[in-house]
């Protein structure tokens, strides 16, 4: 099962259309992002902004990447991994879902 990107209704993995809304559902596999991955990658890797990039939030990540010698970006990825795990699996997906 999936979340609509639009809605948030829970749907079948290979709906193209949410049966709730109506709203096309991004058809390409491993187009949602995995919320374990993202957390991982902000709190081992957030002070490059590698979670940004995974999350397709690449100006973000570019000033991460900018800052990384401040280490402000590595505390502030720690609690966004924090903040990722403890998100609800239908509101992560709603937030950092693919849009096509």
């Amino acid at each position: 099962m999936k979340y609509c990107t639009n809605c948030g209704e829970q749907i079948d993995n290979k709906a193209v259309i949410c049966p709730k809304c109506g709203v096309a559902q991004p058809s390409a596999v491993g187009t949602e992002k995995n919320k374990l991955i993202a957390a991982l990658l902000a709190i081992f890797l957030g002070g490059f902004g590698i979670h940004k990039f995974y999350l397709n939030r690449p100006v973000q990540g570019i000033i991460y990447l900018l800052l990384c010698w401040t280490f402000i970006p590595a505390l502030a990825g720690f609690i966004e991994g924090i903040i990722y795990l403890c998100t609800s699996d239908q509101n992560f997906a709603l937030k950092y879902a693919t849009k096509f």
